[in-house]
């Protein structure tokens, strides 16, 4: 095992900063080395595997958490009760590979196997991360004790894989033509407009259109695309996009007791699907409504929402 930033001589029983590690990878089909994964929390805390959207990594929870307002002392995923792991999905480097989140749960696997974790407590998984999550419990079901499963169906929908074939190609036309930062943000334009609801955006923004021809609204896409291109790379940005769309599991074939959670105005993730996804699972513990305006996004958005219920589904040892 090789460790990047650690320091294991720390001796609080809560190590809320975090440990990085970089884990040997298991053979797989992308020729991926290691896996980077940061432990936070309790020490000796039962472990949480946490995994979000495309672009969240490691970094869960403090300074530069992507889910700082779930994963923290007291919070929805308590690090004073819980060891949690986030990890970053493969590829690690800019390039385009043919993944899928069936290889990032083999590359889990693996982590576990090199932190010595016969089986986690739990996996919460939200958006591609929840298609992560799915993939262990039909995978490795024995190396999870539970999962929750958030704004994550068992398939993609038809409609989410058309809007994300248009970015992908927008994205290749602009590698293509020498700009790939570009494309990659106007690739990000369109696919908030898929992460929020109508609703939001009527409430949230006004309609004029302002002497340059822009609107409030567009000035909004046009800074979170710009944003974007900080911390993504286009290649890389392709793949997992590609991943989500090759994505397909039988619900049946997951015997691990799953919580499922669903936004009605989720456009990614429909809540017909998701109740499909919670009526086929063999031990669906329960199934939560997320109500909220803002669709997919809402488990970013929603954390005062959205605690109890992973609170519940972390606690709950009812078989």
């Amino acid at each position: 095992m090789r460790m990047a930033v650690t320091d294991p001589s720390c001796s609080s029983a809560t190590d809320n900063t975090g440990e990085d590690l970089v884990l040997p990878a298991l053979a797989n089909a992308i020729g991926e080395p290691d896996i980077r994964v940061r432990l936070q929390g309790r020490r000796d805390g039962p472990l949480v595997i946490v995994a979000g959207g495309i672009s969240a990594q490691r970094n869960v929870s403090g300074e530069g958490g992507w889910w700082k307002d779930m994963v923290g002392e007291g919070a929805g995923i308590d690090l004073g009760r819980y060891r949690v792991m986030g990890f970053d999905f493969a590829p690690a480097e800019d390039r385009r590979a043919a993944v899928t989140p069936d290889v990032q749960a083999r590359l889990l696997v693996g982590a576990l196997d090199a932190l010595g974790v016969a089986r986690a407590h739990a996996f919460v998984g939200a958006s591609y991360g929840g298609m992560v999550g799915l993939a262990l419990g039909a995978l490795a079901p024995e190396r999870v004790e539970r999962l929750c499963i958030i704004s994550a169906a068992h398939k993609p929908a038809a409609l989410a894989r058309a809007w994300r074939g248009v970015q992908r190609r927008v994205v290749e036309f602009a590698i293509a033509q020498g700009a790939p930062l570009e494309g990659l943000a106007l690739a990000r334009q369109l696919a908030m407009i898929t992460y929020r609801s109508g609703e939001e955006f009527d409430t949230r923004f006004g309609a004029e259109i302002e002497a340059d021809g822009r609107s409030e609204l567009d000035r909004y896409l046009i800074a979170r695309g710009e944003a974007f291109t900080s911390v993504a790379r286009a290649e890389r940005w392709l793949s997992l996009s590609e991943a989500i769309d090759r994505f397909s599991v039988e619900p049946e074939k997951i015997p691990v007791k799953t919580n499922v959670v669903a936004c009605p105005t989720d456009q990614i993730a429909p809540l017909a699907d998701m109740e499909e996804l919670a009526r086929r699972l063999p031990r669906c513990a329960g199934f939560h409504l997320l109500p909220s305006l803002c669709g997919h996004d809402a488990f970013l958005k929603e954390p005062e929402r959205l605690a109890p219920i992973l609170r519940g589904a972390l606690e709950d040892d009812a078989q």
